[in-house]
């Protein structure tokens, strides 16, 4: 059954909603939740009933037309006209409805591939998502013959995992210390939300994404559109719900959809799924406005570890990874050997434990209905599994955080928040970005202590892992030993959990591959070589794409992969860098048309590209100018500090970084790479009207100015 859509429209909703009922202040949450969910379902049953799905056959070219149809006809008769004469006359008129349908037939693909790119403009997945089909149409995969079967299946595999997990972890622990699950003792500072005002959910509805559940009642699309009629029921729940401490019963079931992991994976293994949850969409309106305030708690406490970069304003896996490689880069050149180990965790958000969250919580300051509502928010939830108009039997969760929804990775940054002062017990350091845990720990090469201490310092997080039912995966977990090469080989594997962990030559972190030397030419060989698979592929739409759509279609699918933490590529020597340059150029000569003879430098400045060092540049730049202005991450701030010279210069306004002193930077790949030796260089080269830009927007525009001015000799 599906409902059309051309008859969905927000105005027909607004007069089937009619004079909305008066809805009282002191009305439970659910019941004017339940209100909610009930009109909207009868409205839309109004002006767009449900109706039988008529199947029809799935056209491979969408763009063809019911006029082309027509002059695919006429072009035939004109041939068949032709063959039975064979007059020169009727030859030439042939020949020009032939010519004529097969311009009208370009033209009529290139207007729909026009209108798709259109369509997912400024959003990289979807556009991700319609180039794959314009290349490759999707191929109708049919759901399986026993759509109930196949969905008990999924539900009996992604609730007996997480239990099997729980279990595990409960059978191994004897006793549970208290400290894990008592909170500290700590006074209230938040105990009471703040209510909100029609603007601030008008702001709030124009930020969410339109994603609709099976279980709304009617599309989030539709709910956007018509949000002025709307608007003060919106008020009205989400105020209940804050002022009460309670979240809504309706809003705490998920649909979960599942998604192979991989194509190359055998599709009747549920193992090789992925559980994607979706949640209503007023459920997720009003966790944006508690995340929005849980978040200014947070940042005016400065409760979280500084580690921690996942989900946080200014944060980013790029600027873990550039903090993580500066510090490999600081000790190699010390003449340390450093030791990364990056823990895999299995099934992380699904198996947090509720009564240690809210420990946590309270130990951070929260109280009253704040508390309460969290509290609220993470029991009697429930979910199901969805295959077509199928949907398994609802099955409640016990533990874990709903995957999908906006708040539950700020509470799991708070869950794992104390894992940063357990490793740093031990004299490692770590960077934590989700559930992606980076420990690296740096020693001498003859060093006898180093193993010792580094076995214990995993078994401490092993222990805390599993007091805080958390599992790791000791086999999917991976180990990188950072070294000259004449210190390689150690001879000692860390142990993790009994299980002796392999030293690989190589290893993915938050996506870049870091190799032992941080030479990272795996990591442009494998960046440029998916660069230019994607541009291949791009290559088959240029016929019908005008330049403009091309250029949006290469930046998502191309460049977007060159930008990727490209801060880690400043320094890079010429002979690696140059498989990234030759991506940049075959893109620039893809979009111009310009054969593979002709120089790239005029058609960069054509298309107003920095050429790939000085977007490096750029890139390195811009962390400097947010770390400097609170704007990015706090251990990257720490890095760098403005020069102060000990008698008054006439720089000594000029906003200088101290450049890092020759004794900690002996090594080239220190001096030319290293993020807090090259920080001061790139910053101080730039004109000082740069420097003291007063916004980051100004300042990224003025600076790619300057560069542009730089790369091509204006």
């Amino acid at each position: 059954m599906v409902r059309p859509r051309r008859l969905m429209d927000p105005d027909g909703l607004l007069r089937s909603l009619g004079d909305l009922p008066v809805l009282e202040t002191g009305d439970p949450v659910d019941v004017l939740a339940d209100r909610y969910n009930s009109e909207l379902t009868r409205a839309l049953d109004t002006i767009a009933p449900e109706r039988p799905l008529s199947l029809r056959r799935v056209m491979s070219t969408p763009w063809f037309t019911e006029e082309l149809a027509v002059m695919k006809r006429a072009r035939r008769g004109l041939e068949c006209i032709w063959r039975k004469s064979r007059d020169v006359s009727d030859q030439a008129r042939a020949k020009a409805a032939i010519k004529a349908y097969f311009v009208a037939l370009r033209a009529a693909r290139k207007a729909f591939t026009t209108a798709r790119i259109a369509s997912a403009a400024n959003r990289p997945s979807e556009l991700f998502r319609v180039v794959g089909e314009l290349l490759r149409p999707p191929e109708t995969q049919g759901l399986p013959d026993d759509l109930a079967t196949r969905c008990s299946d999924f539900a009996h595999h992604f609730a007996g995992k997480v239990a099997q997990i729980r279990h595990e972890l409960e059978s191994s622990l004897i006793v549970v210390p208290a400290e894990v699950t008592e909170a500290p003792v700590c006074p209230i500072l938040w105990d009471s939300f703040r209510l909100v005002l029609p603007d601030d959910v008008e702001g709030i509805l124009g930020s969410v994404r339109a994603t609709t559940c099976a279980l709304d009642p009617c599309p989030s699309w539709l709910v956007k559109q018509a949000k002025e009629g709307l608007l003060d029921w919106f008020v009205a729940i989400i105020n209940a719900s804050l002022g009460q401490g309670s979240f809504p019963s309706c809003f705490k079931q998920a649909v979960v959809k599942p998604l192979l992991k991989k194509t190359s994976l055998d599709p009747s293994v549920c193992n090789n799924y992925r559980p994607i949850s979706n949640l209503p969409f007023l459920g997720k309106v009003l966790e944006r406005v508690v995340a929005t305030q849980l978040q200014e708690f947070l940042d005016d406490t400065d409760f979280l570890d500084r580690s921690q970069s996942g989900f946080r304003p200014g944060h980013s896996t790029e600027t873990a990874l550039v903090a993580l490689v500066d510090d490999l880069r600081r000790e190699l050149d010390r003449g340390s050997v450093t030791l990364l180990v990056l823990l895999d965790i299995s099934a992380a958000f699904d198996t947090i434990d509720h009564g240690i969250l809210l420990g946590r919580l309270s130990g951070m300051g929260l109280g009253g209905t704040v508390l309460q509502w969290l509290q609220s928010f993470l029991e009697g939830r429930s979910q199901m599994v969805k295959l077509g108009d199928t949907c398994s039997d609802p099955w409640p969760l016990t533990c874990g955080v709903p995957q999908g929804s906006i708040l539950s990775p700020m509470l799991f940054n708070i869950y794992m928040k104390p894992l940063g002062e357990v490793i740093r017990s031990f004299g490692g350091c770590c960077h934590l970005y989700a559930d992606d845990t980076q420990i690296h720990y740096s020693f001498p090469p003859d060093s006898k202590e180093a193993p010792r201490v580094l076995n214990q310092c995993l078994a401490a997080v092993a222990d805390w892992m599993r007091r805080n039912k958390l599992r790791i995966n000791p086999d999917k977990t991976e180990a990188l030993l950072v070294s000259r090469s004449s210190d390689r080989g150690i001879g000692w594997q860390p142990v993790l959990d009994g299980v002796a962990l392999p030293l690989k030559s190589q290893v993915r972190s938050l996506g870049v591959l870091l190799d032992s030397a941080l030479t990272l030419e795996a990591e442009v060989s494998a960046v440029a070589g998916r660069a230019f698979a994607q541009l291949k592929l791009v290559r088959q739409l240029r016929p019908y794409l005008v330049k403009s759509d091309l250029t949006t279609v290469v930046h998502a699918l191309v460049t977007s992969r060159l930008d990727y933490c490209n801060a880690l590529y400043v320094g890079l020597p010429l002979k690696t860098a140059r498989k990234l340059q030759l991506v940049q150029r075959s893109a620039a000569r893809l979009i111009t048309g310009a054969s593979y003879r002709e120089r790239s430098t005029p058609l960069f400045k054509e298309l107003h590209w920095l050429p790939f060092i000085f977007r490096s540049q750029f890139k390195v730049q811009t962390i400097i100018y947010k770390a400097l202005n609170g704007l990015g991450p706090a251990y990257l701030r720490d890095r760098i500090s403005y020069h102060k010279p000990a008698r008054p210069l006439r720089s000594s306004g000029e906003a200088l970084l101290s450049p890092l002193p020759i004794s900690q930077a002996r090594l080239v790949g220190t001096r030319e790479r290293a993020f807090s030796a090259v920080a001061p260089r790139l910053w101080n080269s730039l004109p000082i009207e740069i420097r003291q830009a007063p916004t980051l927007l100004a300042f990224r525009k003025d600076l790619k100015t300057w560069l542009f001015r730089c790369a091509f000799g204006e």
